[in-house]
Parts: C-alpha cells; structure tokens; sequence
C-alpha cells in the first residue's frame, strides 16, 4: 500500500493478467478526486471500477431524479422511513461537502464522467443500496433501529463542522483502519454488512469483471474504508466470485414472529373490549375510551411536531384507534395521503428536497420531507399509544 501527504492511499493487486490499481477516496474530499483526475488521464486504464450501484449510478448520471419521485407511491409501498433515511444520510454528506464546496462523491462523477468522455467501461462493483439496507436491519433488533435513526437525526441537527484536515488525515489508513477494528468488535451487527460484506462482494465483482472482459488496467475508485478489505479478499485463493454475489445478494428471509406480534395485540385488545363489556357496560365503553383517547392523542401529537395541516391532525385521531387495529394498514399512511391532498408538493420542493434536508428547519420547510416526517412521528405516536392503551385497559381489568 501507497500513501502520502499528497496522494490518496492505494494499493495494486494482479490477477491473472490483469493489474488493479485500488484507489482509497473520502468521498467529500477535493483531493481524491483531483487524485482520480490525475491518474485516468494518464490513459494507461483501460477501465474504471466505482463504488457504485445501480440505482446509485443511475442518481449519479440523473441528479433530477427526486424531482420525479412519486411520494404516494413511496408511502404506499412502505419505503417511507428507507427514503428518509437516505436523505439524513445525504445530506450529512452533503453538509460537509457544501462547507468545504465539492459536490459529494466527487470522485465517482470523475471517473464516471472520464469513462463516458474516453469511451472506456465503468464498472459498478458495489451492491444495491437497499440490499445492503435490509441486510443490516435483519441484523439488528428493533430497539437499535431506533438508536440508528436517533443517530442520523443528530447528524442533521449537529452544527460542528468537520476540518478538511480530519478528512484527509482518514485517508492515511492508521485511524481509519483503528476506527473500524473498534466498530467491528462493538458493533459485529452493523459492521458485517455495512462494510465487510461489501469488501467481498465489491472484491468479487471485480473478479468476475476481469474474468469476463480481460481489462488488463483497472483503476478501482473505493472509499478509502473499503481499501484493506478489498486488496485481502482479492489476494486470497480459492474464491468462487459468482457463488459470492450470489450469497451477499440474498436476502433474508424475514422472521414471522415481528408480523405476528401486532394480530396478538389486536387479538389481544378485542378480547379486553369484550371482557369489559361483559363485565359491564361503562366498563366497555370506558375501555373504548381510553383507546381512543390514547392512541389518537399521541398519533394526533406526532402530526402536529411534523407540524402537519389541522386537519391532517385530527385524521391522525380519527384513524390511528381504528388501524391500530388493522395491522394492514398504518396511521402514518392515512396522514401522508392527506398531508398530500391539502398539501401538494411543488416542483421547487422536489428540486431543493436535498438542499433542505441538510438543515433541521429545512425538513419541516420542504414540503416532501416534511409528509415524511408526518407519516413517521404519527406511526411512531400510534405505535406508543396503541402500547400505553394496552396497559391501561389491562390496568381497569385487573382493577
């Protein structure tokens, strides 16, 4: 492995006949992707291989494609909390890359760019985003889901700006490589597939891309994170590339215990409406009450923290007592559509959605980000007061 002052940490390994030059980048950094500019035009590539996917290369090359989302179509097919959580993770990136004025992933446009000027391939070695995604939820119990967006929710309201030079001193390796042994022995959970799984898929695809097309130069453009794990996988022996994709690109199959939990307390609630009922009927229509009391109020007041339109709040109390009782269907969803209904979003607010998202006010100004926040604080709201609801029926039948 290289590494200096002035040049970006990298490392070659050959295959048969083919040479790759892995390139270690911060994907914020002005540096690296001067670094990537210098050695693509040198000519001596015949291919550049980024750490992309495609539906990443595809935002890449078509950065307008948010202004095409289909929101309801997103709430509809439960991506809501996935999309808001690419967005906190841009615009952290993209926060930092506007303190120091390079676009985030400048590196990849670079490569990508020198590929389609010079009519050379660009390989996409890493795996789909939302694999990747999946994989580390199955990985996690639920509680920690909560810590990881209380995570990504400080990013965005954090303020303290990152010295270039932190940046930079990451791409030498030693604290890089010290950061991720600590996370790997704290957090085996989210390192596997955050990092480790994608330095053996990204080393088998550039071994099945040899293979096939027998490039003899390749220039390998990672994140400098990814650098020592790619070159060890790519030097180790007996590797079957293609059985490797195959096994990183499953996805596992999910447990029947978490979609069985809300039909019991469904069940479970029904059961101590009739209870009360049979015991009398004020009891039962107390218990009625409280449940729609509770559970509307907190949902109501996760409406109204996203600062959702009046009457988006009052659906909210309307509709979370009775989908909390439908497990096929989320108050959340209910407050999206009609946060959409009163509150269209504009063309500008798709267009300035990553601009705004990097700022806390921005996500309550945008009128997209903002239907997300109303559909994830009035389900987070219901979820408590379908929980606290419960107790409390139990609390006037044990009575």
């Amino acid at each position: 492995m290289s590494s200096d002052a002035h040049q970006e940490p990298s490392a070659e390994i050959t295959i048969g006949n083919s040479r790759i030059t892995l390139l270690g980048t911060a994907h914020v950094s002005r540096a690296s992707a001067e670094q990537v500019e210098r050695l693509l035009q040198s000519g001596e590539f015949d291919a550049v291989a980024v750490e992309l996917c495609p539906s990443r290369y595809q935002a890449l090359i078509d950065p307008d494609a948010l202004s095409r989302m289909d929101l309801f179509r997103v709430l509809k097919e439960g991506k809501a909390s996935m999309v808001a959580a690419n967005l906190a993770l841009g615009a952290y990136q993209q926060r930092i890359a506007e303190q120091f004025g390079i676009e985030p992933g400048a590196e990849q446009r670079a490569a990508v760019r020198h590929a389609q000027e010079h009519h050379i391939p660009a390989l996409l070695i890493d795996r789909e985003i939302g694999v990747t995604l999946k994989r580390v939820l199955h990985n996690i119990t639920w509680w920690k889901r909560f810590g990881i967006f209380a995570g990504l929710l400080a990013s965005v309201i954090s303020k303290e700006e990152v010295s270039e030079e932190e940046i930079e001193s990451l791409k030498q390796g030693d604290m890089l490589e010290t950061t991720f042994a600590e996370f790997a022995e704290n957090r085996q959970d989210l390192y596997l597939p955050l990092i480790d799984e994608r330095d053996r898929y990204m080393a088998a695809r550039l071994r099945q891309e040899v293979a096939a097309h027998e490039h003899e130069k390749v220039l390998a453009v990672v994140g400098a994170g990814h650098l020592n794990g790619i070159a060890g996988y790519l030097r180790g022996n007996g590797i079957d590339p293609q059985r490797t994709v195959e096994e990183l690109d499953h996805l596992p199959r999910p447990s029947r215990w978490p979609k069985l939990i809300p039909w019991v307390i469904v069940a479970l609630v029904l059961f101590g409406f009739a209870l009360g009922f049979s015991r009398s009927s004020d009891l039962g229509w107390q218990l009625i009450w409280d449940w729609v009391l509770i559970n509307g109020s907190l949902s109501a007041l996760g409406a109204l923290i996203a600062t959702a339109h009046p009457l988006t709040v009052v659906t909210a109390f309307l509709a979370a007592p009775i989908t909390s009782l439908n497990p096929t269907i989320g108050a959340g969803m209910v407050t999206a559509a009609v946060e959409i209904y009163l509150r269209k979003p504009r063309v500008g607010d798709f267009g300035e959605l990553r601009h705004d998202t990097t700022t806390l006010a921005g996500w309550w100004r945008n009128r997209v980000s903002r239907t997300l926040l109303v559909f994830l604080f009035s389900t987070l709201g219901s979820a408590a007061g379908t929980y606290l609801a419960g107790f409390r029926i139990f609390e006037r039948l044990s009575g």
